[in-house]
């Protein structure tokens, strides 16, 4: 006799969006997770009066309405809008690129004018077959955009040259030719104005939560819990690594805690340049429109992975994806097994995907 009809492993979006359908349709959840805190990526902290993004900036935005309307149901969303900026040396361009970009780079002033200057670049690439990320990037938008906004910030990204980069990683760089800063084109987007960790502790009321529990040093124990289990960790940690390990890139983050009231005007500023290790760095206080006297900003840097670090962002090439497959088809040979969250699917999900991808799951298995 099971104590619990789900064991959710993992206490970030997914497993807390899980956890809160079945809660509601009558299932009994525990929720184990790994860290001292819920949220996962999404946790932040209170500091002087700001929601500190821990774990990198997290900016809600969907076209879905429906997935608008359940975050809504939680927290009330604020109407902040991204417009990031890119800082190359001493200059400052607006992303993402659109004509506000493109009359810093060159000076033109018409749609026309823009395109005629991209494509005179682009000309020379045309006819070539991309073998690499910088050839591709060249094709499509040619020598000064790539030098002074994707190269460097893409190389400190993946930590390997464009030129060593598979092309798929840039098939499109999208080009506006508006003098349009919004950078997300969905209709729907903005901050929680009580934090995330608020959508988080709601998601989860009525379930049992343990934190600071590895649930892969003692999974017997954690299965024989509960009828089910909802695995949303690295897929070949929880295979032991048996057929090889799946590659991610890391994340590492500076936080400093300044006594001015403001450092840079904006939330999110990129870093594009090569003399500076870290490719953006952000102003928490300007995600809220905040006052204080005081503020906190954060640089992020790019990371290798390596076990015991966190995995942020899977290499999704064909090596990967295969071995990925392999992983996924003996997941599904284990009934009391299911795999949920960008982890467990090794995809990178945005916030909006992950709570789709979580609905979806509960549709697939309660209906």
């Amino acid at each position: 006799m099971f104590q619990y009809d789900f064991l959710i492993v993992g206490a970030g979006l997914f497993g807390a969006v899980f956890a809160h359908e079945m809660n509601n349709k009558g299932k009994k959840c525990l929720v184990v997770e790994q860290r001292n805190h819920t949220g996962g990526n999404i946790h932040n902290t209170l500091v002087d009066g700001i929601h500190v993004h821990e774990y990198g900036a997290h900016i809600f935005h969907t076209d879905d309405k429906n997935v608008w309307d359940y975050v809504n149901r939680f927290v009330t969303m604020n109407r902040f809008t991204n417009s990031p900026l890119a800082r190359n040396g001493s200059e400052l361009f607006n992303l993402p690129f659109n004509m506000n970009t493109f009359h810093q780079l060159w000076g033109v002033v018409t749609p026309a004018e823009a395109w005629e200057k991209i494509e005179s670049q682009c000309a020379k690439y045309k006819d070539i077959v991309p073998q690499n990320l910088e050839e591709q990037a060249l094709k499509l938008v040619g020598h000064d955009i790539y030098e002074k906004l994707i190269k460097h910030y893409t190389e400190k990204q993946w930590g390997r040259r464009c030129d060593e980069l598979p092309a798929f990683i840039i098939r499109r760089v999208p080009l506006r030719f508006t003098y349009d800063n919004n950078y997300f084109n969905d209709p729907y987007q903005g901050i929680p104005v009580e934090g995330y960790n608020q959508l988080i502790d709601k998601l989860l009321e009525g379930c049992e939560v343990i934190l600071g529990v590895d649930y892969l040093s003692d999974r017997q124990t954690f299965d024989s819990k509960a009828r089910r289990v909802l695995y949303t960790g690295c897929l070949d940690a929880y295979f032991d690594y048996r057929l090889g390990e799946l590659e991610y890139r890391s994340l590492r983050f500076e936080h400093e805690h300044l006594n001015i009231p403001d450092y840079q005007g904006n939330a999110v500023v990129n870093y594009t340049g090569a003399e500076v290790p870290y490719t953006r760095i952000i102003e928490h206080k300007h995600f809220e429109f905040g006052k204080q006297d005081t503020t906190i900003i954060t640089r992020e840097f790019p990371d290798q992975y390596e076990r015991g670090k966190i995995p942020y962002y899977p290499v999704n090439d064909e090596q990967n994806t295969q071995l990925y497959e392999q992983y996924r088809q003996l997941a599904a040979c284990d009934d009391k097994l299911i795999i949920g969250g960008r982890l467990a699917m090794y995809k990178y999900f945005d916030m909006d995907d992950t709570i789709a991808e979580a609905l979806k799951l509960v549709d697939e298995i309660t209906n």
